[in-house]
């Protein structure tokens, strides 16, 4: 699925994947990126299409890709986009582990930004970059359906159990102020997703009709 397929969402579906999804995080407290990660949201399309409403305009995430190739340069994890506000959403996953978001440097008290989180970081500039380069192309139209879309990044990395509050206020900071080129670069750990979709899927009817049966 490296090229976009149409897809129509199930509300339904998404919960219960929804659910898997929860499951695997309470299984370990480490998860890997190839192992694990990205065969997950490979075989749950319906989560991995649900991730495209982190971006407000994206109401109906109707054409979704795993693995999309960024004009043979570079691929990101998960795409997702609405074919209607032409708006789309590129995810990029890292292990969900310890130290993939900050590491100590020596007797330093502060801890850095991890090599993990800076790797994913970096490969949403250089998707930014390559798709100002292919802007205005035919080839960007066919891709994309307009010779002018709305992209916006997404970085899922580490856990967050272990954060000492100052980390949970820097990466919250980050993840609200960060914006390249014009386009919002968001930085979250796999809990905060979590999170968030468990409140997205709550606010529709059908997840209150699943509650209820």
């Amino acid at each position: 699925m490296k090229d976009f397929i149409h897809h129509s969402l199930s509300i339904k579906e998404c919960l219960e994947e929804l659910n898997e999804f929860e499951l695997l995080l309470a299984s370990k407290e480490e998860l890997r990126e190839r192992d694990e990660i990205l065969p997950f949201f490979k075989r749950n399309r319906h989560l991995a299409a649900f991730l495209g409403t982190y971006v407000p305009d994206i109401a109906n995430p109707d054409r979704v890709a795993s693995e999309y190739d960024i004009f043979g340069d570079f691929a990101c994890d998960l795409a997702v986009g609405d074919s209607t506000s032409e708006t789309f959403l590129l995810v990029e996953f890292e292990d969900a582990k310890a130290e993939s978001l900050f590491v100590k440097n020596g007797l330093k008290a502060t801890p850095e930004w991890a090599p993990r989180l800076e790797h994913g970081f970096s490969q949403v500039l250089d998707w930014f970059w390559k798709l100002s380069d292919m802007e205005k192309s035919d080839d960007y139209e066919n891709r994309f359906g307009a010779r002018h879309v709305a992209i916006h990044g997404l970085v899922v990395v580490g856990r967050d159990q272990t954060l000492k509050p100052r980390e949970k206020a820097r990466l919250k900071w980050r993840q609200d102020h960060t914006i390249v080129h014009s386009k919002k670069v968001s930085v979250i750990t796999f809990d905060q997703l979590l999170r968030d979709l468990k409140y997205r899927l709550s606010r529709y009817p059908e997840a209150a009709k699943v509650e209820s049966s």
